[in-house]
């Protein structure tokens, strides 16, 4: 089902009640440091008290959970009959992830978390203790490098967030057990950046190899057809609380989350879908988009004389999937 870039409404109850005599000018400055860090690629080594881990958790909760949930949208709107009872959270952090699976997947009834950060595994159990889906979760300590060999298979795996953690040759690593973890799919997302691109590419290209098959974004399994300087990445938009706000030291009250994605299946999809890949130039006389396609990159113009299609194309957003039909 299709999912809102929010948090879901016991999550964010979860973190009020944690907010509860928390100095709101502590949580910016701890919330900044760690962003920045992130931002780098750098690891949550940084997250080191329970304080930095809840800074972390409202200064960045809000836009992964969005990006992930944009992220399985994209997988769901192509593989419709998709429907895991069990979910592999790789690098699960404060477990943002499993909560938009859980929204994302009804048939979710078994949830497993991995993450080396003791901090943050906590503050992820202290956060679904009063959940209906996720208050049974395991929460498994050690490296998502390291230690996935020991975990059970589960019909979905995601990372988000976490392969850039790594270098090149655990990143290899890590995709291939994670490919191994995965029964029906595999979702891994990275922040929108010209390097978490090439992390995600990287990833595609050697489980292209290994038999994965793309569900979304790409409508193929060919070399992506972008070349540099542009590179593939979404925004998703999304509201910001009062205490985000003041977290984030910002007065707007949306944030705009820009990432990349990749959804794999074990199984080719049977439905493919060009891509939006930027927001369409919408002018008197037709739309024109940037379209990924079966057939490579397109500059697709739709004339206003013709009124179905138009109105179709006018509803396009960035990062949309475009069905032909048939």
């Amino acid at each position: 089902m299709m999912i809102t870039p929010t948090l879901p409404t016991e999550l964010k109850a979860a973190l009020d009640g944690k907010l509860q005599g928390f100095s709101r000018t502590d949580a910016a400055q701890r919330s900044q440091k760690i962003s920045t860090t992130y931002r780098a690629g750098g690891g949550s080594g940084t997250i080191k008290s329970e304080a930095d881990a809840l800074a972390y958790a409202l200064a960045r909760m809000p836009a992964t959970y969005a990006a992930v949930a944009a992220s399985l949208n994209a997988l769901t709107e192509i593989a419709p009959n998709l429907a895991p009872e069990t979910l592999l959270d790789v690098g699960a952090g404060p477990g943002t992830a499993s909560w938009a699976a859980a929204e994302a997947f009804p048939s979710l009834q078994d949830f497993t978390l991995l993450d080396a950060n003791a901090t943050l595994s906590r503050l992820a159990l202290e956060l679904a203790r009063d959940s209906t889906r996720l208050a049974d979760c395991r929460y498994l300590p050690g490296d998502a490098g390291g230690n996935l060999a020991e975990v059970s298979q589960a019909d979905l795996v995601i990372a988000s967030y976490i392969i850039g953690e790594l270098g090149e040759s655990e990143q290899r690593k890590l995709a291939e057990a994670m490919w191994a973890k995965a029964r029906h799919a595999l979702v891994v997302i990275e922040p929108g950046t010209p390097a978490g691109y090439a992390r995600i590419l990287a990833l595609r290209q050697q489980l292209i190899a290994a038999g994965a098959f793309v569900a979304a974004p790409c409508p193929h399994e060919k070399p992506c057809p972008l070349t540099a300087p542009d590179w593939c990445h979404f925004s998703q938009r999304l509201p910001r609380s009062q205490a985000h706000r003041q977290i984030k030291g910002a007065e707007v009250p949306f944030e705009d989350e820009r990432f990349i994605y990749v959804a794999l299946t074990r199984t080719p999809p049977a439905t493919r879908a060009a891509r939006v890949l930027a927001p369409p130039d919408v002018g008197k006389a037709e739309i024109t988009a940037k379209l990924c396609t079966e057939d490579g990159v397109e500059l697709t113009k739709v004339p206003r004389r013709d009124k179905a299609a138009y109105a179709s194309a006018r509803r396009w957003r960035w990062g949309d999937a475009v069905i032909a039909e048939s």
